[in-house]
């Protein structure tokens, strides 16, 4: 993530649709998880996700390849770290919980950031995957956004297999927007800069919300996946 993303991040501001639905699925993913334990965050941001990790319990740890994220995150109160997430600076099978939102399709290499994934976790441990998809969907906004690809279903199961982790679950996001968003996206030049007012992003923020209790969206084509994994018992 560069700075100027973070910028664009930071000047969204907490209550932003994305960010919080974000957050919402960190947090319902500790639910699950039950009792809290020790996390890594790669690819951090602003240290969102950090900061749900913390307010559940856990002890979080981040890893950035920016320093300004590094930075935010340890106002937070999380433990970080600046390093490329294809060499992590951390103990082999020290951690119940990695997440890794939208770092992966960032490397050409993505192989062995997924394989660092795989080896911080503890046999058991769960990991939380958030790719782009859809290859159609491709526009300046990824090329802006950093990214060198969009998943499918198939090449992220592929990935996550070929990492050693065995999945859970995988499931699709922004369903419901997604029509909207393929027909916007070819029309701007990089960055989504059109700023959004509180009516349209508590709207959107519902639609992201009935998503959720639909229960055949999840397997719908939509804008990026969402993978749940672990590492299998030694």
């Amino acid at each position: 993530m560069e700075i100027a993303e973070l910028q664009r991040i930071t000047g969204a501001g907490p209550d932003h649709w994305w960010y919080r639905e974000r957050r919402d699925l960190v947090a319902r993913e500790l639910r699950r998880l039950g009792g809290p334990g020790h996390a890594v965050d790669i690819g951090p941001g602003t240290g969102d996700g950090c900061a749900v990790l913390l307010a559940h319990g856990w002890s979080a740890t981040a890893v950035d390849p920016v320093e300004r994220a590094v930075e935010l995150c340890r106002a937070r109160g999380a433990e970080a770290y600046w390093a490329d997430p294809r060499l992590l600076p951390l103990p082999s099978g020290a951690y119940d919980l990695a997440l890794a939102f939208d770092v992966l399709a960032r490397y050409d290499d993505d192989h062995v950031a997924a394989a660092q994934l795989t080896r911080v976790l503890r046999p058991g441990g769960t990991a939380l995957i958030t790719v782009p998809c859809d290859l159609t969907l491709w526009s300046a906004h990824d090329v802006a956004l950093g990214r060198v690809r969009r998943h499918s279903r198939d090449t992220l199961a592929a990935l996550i297999a070929g990492a050693g982790l065995s999945l859970d679950a995988m499931w699709s996001r922004n369903v419901l927007l997604r029509p909207v968003v393929r027909l916007r996206r070819h029309r701007v030049d990089g960055w989504e800069t059109r700023h959004r007012g509180p009516v349209a992003n508590r709207v959107l923020g519902w639609m992201m919300a009935a998503e959720r209790r639909l229960p055949a969206a999840g397997g719908l084509p939509g804008t990026w996946l969402v993978a749940r994994a672990h590492r299998p018992a030694e």
